[in-house]
């Protein structure tokens, strides 16, 4: 590594203002993004502080790595249980592996490459949220879904949800799952019925997820065991709530993430649970789905953990923490009870609360306002 840096340092001048290649800055500095940079502050009161943008995304990537591995060994697990054979634990994972890896690459060559125009038409440097979101956007797509329509989303995402906004810190939606809801609504066949979720099903064969067994009112043939690992057909990443509960420990361990969001969003979606089973027992099959199988089924925990506690599209104020955290998980169950035609209802509850998330945090700090200003007044 140190080679690596002595040769990026020799290099350096001739990408800065007045070099040979200063018109590709962005494009070096975006290279060098395993490192830290070298500019500190001068003048002005700042905060120092070792945990920058850069960090918080490795944490992030790195509390995504389960899920995503774990993906890979489901995808080969699902197409070898749906077409026959007993192949051995490689021969699932490399399966797997070289139906999502493509995936992965054209999401980031496709966001990063929109990023680093953007950046270099505005004489920016490239920012390191795509990390993220260029491992989200495969993760929470059907392993079928054909590359073209994921770069598409792809770009759709960056463009309208990022750039047009100002870039990384500016965007009032979840990159990831706007990619998603461009998906859907394009392509609903894409994203909807039981083959989209099981890689090369052989015709007249089906695998369907928990919950279109819910929405068929059949029984169910997976157990809660089977959903908490995840060897259930779904997205590539959402399936095992066991490798997204290693990934919420890192992000609450390292403090990237709101604890609070999470709590809150769980509370939210069991609560709903509940009082819907009892409100409207028998509106339709979901209506008896019990809690833990709403919590473990579809996007729910996935978007709990890694989607709703987005720091620049989440709510900033600790009680609206609270209260953004609990409508996400209420929307999200009373659009998959009362509208069972789209089960999935995590991606759009979490893209309405980013929508309405900067109205909480202004109506909780004017109610802090307000109490202090009522509490500083002096008596007559």
């Amino acid at each position: 590594m140190k080679f690596l840096r002595s040769f990026l340092d020799k290099h350096k001048p001739a990408f800065e203002k007045g070099g040979k290649y200063s018109a590709l800055h962005s494009l070096f500095a975006g290279v060098t993004f395993l490192y830290v940079p070298d500019r500190v502050t001068r003048s002005g009161c700042a905060i120092r502080d070792a945990v920058d943008l850069k960090r918080m995304m490795s944490v992030v990537v790195l509390a995504l790595v389960p899920a995503l591995l774990f993906g890979m060994y489901n995808v080969g697990y699902q197409h070898f249980l749906a077409t026959g054979g007993e192949p051995g634990f490689w021969s699932l994972f490399l399966h797997g592996f070289w139906r999502v890896l493509p995936m992965i690459v054209v999401s980031y060559v496709v966001g990063l490459g929109i990023e680093f125009t953007a950046a270099q038409l505005r004489g920016h440097e490239i920012n390191e949220g795509f990390l993220v979101s260029g491992l989200l956007i495969p993760m929470v797509m059907p392993v079928t879904a054909p590359l073209w329509m994921v770069g598409l989303s792809t770009a759709f995402a960056v463009i309208i949800g990022k750039e047009i906004f100002g870039g990384t810190g500016m965007n009032i939606w979840n990159p990831a799952l706007l990619a998603r809801a461009f998906f859907f609504f394009s392509y609903p066949s894409r994203v909807s019925g039981d083959k989209v979720w099981v890689d090369g099903l052989a015709d007249g064969v089906s695998r369907a997820t928990p919950l279109a067994e819910a929405y068929q009112g059949t029984p169910f043939t997976h157990d809660l065991g089977t959903m908490f690992w995840g060897l259930i057909p779904g997205s590539i990443g959402e399936t095992s709530a066991f490798c997204i509960l290693l990934g919420a420990v890192l992000l609450l361990v390292t403090g990237v993430a709101s604890w609070k969001i999470m709590l809150a969003v769980f509370i939210g979606g069991a609560g709903t649970a509940l009082l819907l089973q009892h409100a409207l027992p028998d509106a339709n099959p979901y209506s008896h789905v019990t809690v833990a199988r709403h919590l473990l089924a579809g996007g729910f925990a996935f978007g709990a953990v890694f989607m709703a506690t987005d720091p620049v599209t989440a709510a900033q104020t600790a009680a609206g923490k609270w209260i953004y955290g609990l409508l996400v998980g209420i929307v999200a169950i009373v659009i998959r009870v009362l509208n069972p035609g789209y089960p999935e209802g995590m991606m759009l509850a979490i893209l309405l609360m980013n929508t309405f998330a900067p109205l909480i945090d202004w109506c909780v700090v004017q109610r802090n306002v307000a109490r202090r200003l009522k509490r500083g007044k002096i008596p007559a």
